[in-house]
């Protein structure tokens, strides 16, 4: 509790100003798209909101493709196809839909023939490819129908329609091959709506069949230019005779004979063909699949688009845990290094000034070296203090469930660091980290991107020469902007969280000559509170606070060498390291900025890792050295590849040297004294140029 008590004290200094507010759940009018002086009573979109298919039920009946260059945005769409599908005079064409891959198209018919036609195309969605294939009537059951719908799989057909005007009926159908009207089709029942209403023009289903929406340019009394649309409730998905009204909605702003409605993939918008004004109508909803106050469902589990919001709120949990996991791995790294050159008394693994333009890293960069005879801040540390930094860039990638969107994760960091000796085997130090986690959740541009800062004390307690315990504790900030993107749909929000968090990492080392094995035992623990937010665009989402507990132990050993060469040392050394997440569950709560329902989803965070890595040190007579670690982390859905990189430099006496990065021109100097004479080195290069630019000066200078 104590723990709890000083995180959240921790946090109430980062400034949250966040408000929340109840809007009315209805759909918010965007925009419409004039169509030519036709008659237009059919309207669909391909799976992904790039094509819209328009039906002209005049003299031409005809299906016209159009080409969105913006997802479900109608301002965007051009005419790209028009494809006659009129037999004869014999038809009437009221709606077009398609199969799931886009290879199979169905037009039902108003009059005339009486059927549902059905065409091959051989590329998908491209009704100029269609072929014909055949005919299935449905005279018997319907005399005057309007629109059709089929189930995820297509083996239920629906057909809706007006009889001889005073009927409203539905009539279910199904399929003994999914989408294959050539197959067995058993007529299943037909259900009557004339309680709800006098008319049906359009109906469609949202993505599991377990609401069904219907509308009519009909008044209950007869009478036109109502523009009433229903949605239904189904018990049991995508059948009608299971039905409840959940409410109605009368859609003022259309103004004219609304024909057919239909939703984006993930039900974040609802367009509507109306064929008094030849438009098309495109609105926002407040929650998905709901034109209706009151009537919204948990939004994960709203088809893909419920996978994305699901895989964001896994990622959020996810890279709590990792940063903690990042900003500790370095400091480990370097204790090891120190390890392997602990009889070395000049340890500093670089010297580097960074200066950026961000203030916040200006302001840090003021406390990093030039040299270590140039530097202000050396002047007043003791001589015993080590200066190092490490650089590291991981890729990983989650695969999909069934529940949830596959994720792509690129980590990059760098970390910065003083140690100071206290004996031979015993040192203290303290590390700072900014890193950036970016991920990107399913195909549809979903992305998080987490800036993190992480400022952690460490030390390593020896009880032998060849028995240690590294101890690390720290404390990280995280500022997360989150794009989640879906049925055309963007929505933008920004999250804040603090967290603490320690590793303790227990080793032995045995030798044999210049080989050494040794084995480790290691515990990560860390407590994380991400701060509540809320979403901004179409079916926005509000998300409380969410604490985020984990613990990993880990067991394995390091093997390493070292190799002695005439000018200089090779050290190869590499890893095995199996974890078992012990992490308690994190619950997420989350609910519709127009709903005050909550919805609550548990993240499930134990699992188990192996994580292998592989590297080398490069020490040179002359002071130079580099360090490389290849690590792989592999666990029960994921892995992740990560390089560190490290360069130093252990100056002589007679040498100093300056590396600086300020904004967009990288400088290196380097001073020698060499039998007498000064020997002064300065080169500069431009990063960001438009044009190459870059400079080397070389001075040579003795005092007589």
């Amino acid at each position: 509790m104590k723990l709890k008590s000083c995180l959240r004290s921790f946090i109430f200094l980062i400034p949250l100003t966040l408000v929340f507010s109840k809007a009315i759940a209805e759909p918010t009018f965007v925009q419409s798209k004039s169509l030519d002086n036709a008659f237009y009573l059919g309207l669909n979109f391909n799976n992904d909101g790039t094509k819209m298919y328009t039906v002209n039920a005049g003299a031409s009946d005809a299906v016209i493709e159009h080409i969105l260059t913006t997802p479900y945005d109608i301002s965007t769409a051009i005419v790209n196809n028009t494809f006659g599908v009129s037999r004869g005079g014999d038809t009437q064409a009221t709606q077009v839909v398609f199969n799931n891959d886009g290879t199979k198209m169905f037009i039902v018919n108003h009059a005339g023939r009486k059927s549902v036609d059905y065409y091959s195309l051989s590329t998908a969605f491209d009704v100029s490819t269609a072929t014909f294939d055949g005919e299935y009537f449905i005279s018997g059951q319907e005399k005057r129908a309007n629109s059709i719908a089929f189930n995820n799989d297509g083996t239920r057909m629906v057909v809706a329609g007006v009889g001889n005007n005073s009927q409203v009926q539905i009539h279910e159908y199904s399929l003994s091959t999914g989408f294959d009207l050539s197959s067995t089709v058993t007529h299943l029942n037909t259900q009557d709506l004339i309680s709800f209403q006098n008319h049906i023009d359009g109906v469609t289903f949202n993505y599991d069949g377990t609401k069904m929406y219907t509308i009519t340019l009909m008044n209950k009394d007869g009478t036109e230019a109502q523009d009433l649309m229903s949605q239904f409730k189904l018990t049991t998905p995508y059948d009608v005779s299971t039905l409840s009204l959940e409410g109605t909605y009368t859609v003022s702003s259309v103004s004219g004979d609304s024909r057919e409605v239909v939703f984006s993939n993930d039900g974040s918008k609802m367009f509507i063909i109306d064929d008094d004004n030849d438009k098309v109508h495109e609105f926002n909803l407040s929650c998905n699949w709901s034109v209706v106050d009151g009537a919204c469902d948990d939004p994960i589990t709203t088809s893909d688009g419920g996978k994305d919001i699901l895989s964001s709120i896994e990622s959020q949990t996810a890279t709590a845990k990792q940063i903690a996991i990042h900003a500790s791995t370095p400091v480990l790294n370097r204790m090891y290094w120190l390890r392997r050159h602990r009889t070395n008394d000049q340890l500093s693994d670089q010297n580097i000034r960074l200066n950026f333009s961000n203030s916040m890293m200006a302001s840090l960069s003021n406390i990093i070296p030039i040299s270590n005879k140039t530097n202000e801040v050396l002047d007043k540390l003791s001589d015993d203090w080590s200066f190092w930094s490490e650089g590291s860039v991981s890729i990983g990638r989650t695969g999909d469930t069934s529940t949830s969107s596959s994720k792509k994760i690129n980590t990059k960091g760098i970390t910065l660091g003083m140690d100071k000796k206290i004996s031979k085997n015993r040192l203290y130090g303290y590390a700072l980290r900014f890193g950036n986690d970016d991920v990107d959740v399913g195909t549809s541009g979903t992305n998080l991107d987490t800036e993190s800062f992480s400022l952690s004390v460490y030390g390593t307690f020896p009880h032998n020469d060849e028995k240690f315990t590294e101890g690390i504790i720290g404390v990280s900030t995280l500022k997360t902007d989150h794009i989640r993107k879906g049925g055309g749909s963007t929505r933008t929000g920004e999250r804040d969280g603090a967290q603490i968090f320690g590793s303790l990492n227990y080793l032995t080392t045995y030798k044999k000559e210049d080989f050494n094995i040794t084995p480790n035992l290691r515990v990560d623990l860390s407590y994380t509170e991400l701060s509540e937010y809320r979403e901004n665009g179409p079916a926005a989402l509000v998300y409380k606070a969410q604490t985020i507990e984990t613990g990993m132990i880990s067991a394995g050993f390091t093997i390493s060498d070292i190799l002695d060469y005439n000018s200089f040392t090779f050290k190869p050394n590499g890893g095995l390291e199996l974890g078992v997440d012990f992490s308690p569950s994190s619950d997420a709560t989350y609910r519709y900025l127009s709903e005050t329902t909550e919805y609550t989803k548990s993240i499930d965070q134990d699992s188990k890792n192996l994580r292998a890595n592989i590297g080398f040190d490069l020490l040179t007579d002359n002071g130079f050295s580099i360090m490389s670690i290849y690590e792989r982390n592999q666990s029960d859905n994921s892995h992740s590849d990560t390089l560190y990189l490290g360069f130093g430099y252990i100056r002589t006496d007679d040498t100093e040297y300056a590396m600086k990065l300020d904004n967009n021109e990288a400088t290196l100097d380097y001073k020698r004294n060499l039998s007498g004479f000064d020997i002064n080195i300065s080169s500069n290069y431009s990063l960001m140029s438009e044009f190459l630019e870059y400079g080397t000066n070389i001075e040579l200078r003795n005092t007589f």
